[in-house]
Order: C-alpha cells, then structure tokens, then sequence
C-alpha cells in the first residue's frame, strides 16, 4: 500500500543522504520538505504540520534529542510520529529516542531507503498512537548482536568445519569490487552492501588513487565517482581504458552528474553503465553490479 501526497519533513545534514531519501520519497509520490539542522526543523514542522518527521541525531546548531525534547512538551508537535535515522545505534540512544516518542529508529549504515519506505507506511498505517515495538525490538537485537554473531558462526558450519557465509549471490563471492567514491557516507553505505553479498571491496577515495588500486590489485568491476579531488572519473575513465592489463575491467559509473552529455560521454569512453546516485538505492546499485558480473 503506497500512500501519496504524505507530506514528509526530512531532517538531516549529510547532503549526500539527504538528497538520495528526498529524490526517492518524491519518486514514490510523497511530498517532501527538507532540513539541514535542527532548528530550521523545528521552524518547519511548526509553519507546515508534516504528516511525518525522519530524523537524524548529530546536527548543526539543535540536535536530533533536542528536536524530540521540543517536540514532545507542543501538544501540536507531539502528535506528529518521528522516525530516527542515526549513525549510533546504541541501545541507551534507542530506549531515549523511544521515551522522547519516536516511532521507530534506523542506523545509517545498516538499511536500504527501501526500508525506510516500508517504515514510514507502517507507522503511517498505525497513526500516531503505536507502542514502538519496533524500536523494542531494534535495541534487544543490538544488545544481543554478539551473541548473534556467535550463533551465526556456529550453526552455518560445513562439514570440513569452515564458515559458510550465507549469500543471496554465492557464485559471485569473493570478487572484488573497487570503489572509488570521497563521500564517504554514502561509500560506506555501498562498501556495506557489498560486503553483505560477500563480494571482497576495495576502497579509494580520489582519482589517483582509484587508478592505482585498479593498476596493483585488477578489480573485478570499478564502481566510479565522476567527481573527484584530484583528477576526476572521466579521467581514470580514460586511462582504464588506454592501458591493455585493465582495459577489460567493466566500469559502472556513479555519479550526481545528470546530463545526456555527461551520460554520453561516460558510455563513450567505455563505461559498461551509468548510474546517477539520487535514482538509485545501494540495494539497486548492488543489483545491477550482480547483473553484469553474472555475464562476465
């Protein structure tokens, strides 16, 4: 069930973030306001009432507490059913973010804006009146993460008594992924997504260096920022393609860059696809890694 013309106020300062769960809330046809810190916030949900507030927690001038302080003492405010988006996932975060009234809690590093999505419809369906469990059940689920950890270990054992890693793509494990990206939240958040499906990931956070670790370590696929200190993914683009040891290398650019000329020009130069980083999810991107590697 998909609800349309939700008005939803987005609090966060990462830019990157932001703007990836602000293009794919208007995608799914919500109405979206953004804030880049707690006070403009709070100004925001006062002059516009939003059916709903996602919120981060470490940010300029008012943090995500404070905002949840305000927020909860407004009769007006308080009504309004807030989802945590967070960094930390610390249980006493948890259980103060529940006290102070918000509905459900999600750490950055760990979910899918498709999850988000599917958060805020089933906060949405309960109105403002749930209990929280699922905020309850995240903090017993990280209080217990170790002991998970263990248990996973033990139970997916094969008969020669070495790990099994459990994966979604088995026959793509182990290949290696090269990752050059200098936003770094939103490179963790794809390094993660990787690791998830047991591809092996190298990081590299400017042009220079991306072009040397594809030089040094021959990379199964290079996912490339177009928008980089140093030289930019054009060039190493280029420079992949020149040198004969890892020319065959496929190459997916990822990139805020938009235009057909831009888009044209990364295919001409040999990219295998490209990507532009607000219409995709980490989850779709790894999708289509998968998709291409599974024909080479």
């Amino acid at each position: 069930m998909r609800i349309k013309k939700t008005k939803v106020l987005l609090v966060e300062d990462e830019a990157g973030l932001l703007e990836i769960l602000a293009n794919k809330l208007k995608q799914e046809g919500y109405d979206v306001d953004t804030a880049q810190d707690g006070e403009e916030g709070i100004k925001k949900m006062t002059q516009h009432a939003p059916d709903i507030v996602l919120l981060d927690i470490i940010m300029p001038k008012v943090g995500g507490f404070e905002v949840l302080e305000t927020m909860h003492t407004d009769k007006a405010l308080s009504k309004i059913p807030v989802i945590i988006i967070s960094n930390s996932g610390q249980p006493v975060e948890i259980e103060r973010a529940k006290a102070l009234g918000a509905k459900d809690y999600l750490v950055k590093a760990e979910f899918d804006p498709q999850e988000v999505l599917q958060k805020m419809e089933a906060v949405l369906r309960g109105g403002v009146t749930g209990r929280g469990d699922a905020v309850d059940e995240l903090a017993r689920t990280i209080q217990e993460s170790e002991k998970g950890e263990k248990n996973f270990s033990k139970e997916n054992k094969d008969k020669s008594g070495k790990d099994e890693k459990i994966s979604s793509s088995k026959s793509l494990a182990g290949r290696k992924i090269l990752v050059v990206e200098d936003d770094q939240f939103l490179r963790d958040l794809i390094v993660r997504k990787l690791e998830d499906e047991s591809f092996e990931v190298l990081q590299a956070v400017d042009g220079e260096e991306g072009l040397r670790d594809a030089k040094e370590n021959k990379p199964d696929m290079v996912l490339l920022d177009l928008i980089l200190p140093g030289i930019d993914g054009f060039e190493v683009l280029r420079n992949m393609k020149s040198d004969k040891e890892i020319s065959d290398i496929p190459i997916i650019i990822l990139s805020n860059l938009g235009q057909r000329d831009d888009i044209e020009q990364g295919l001409k130069l040999g990219a295998r696809d490209y990507l532009i980083k607000a219409h995709f999810t980490p989850g779709e991107i790894v999708a289509r890694v998968k998709e291409i590697l599974s024909k080479e």
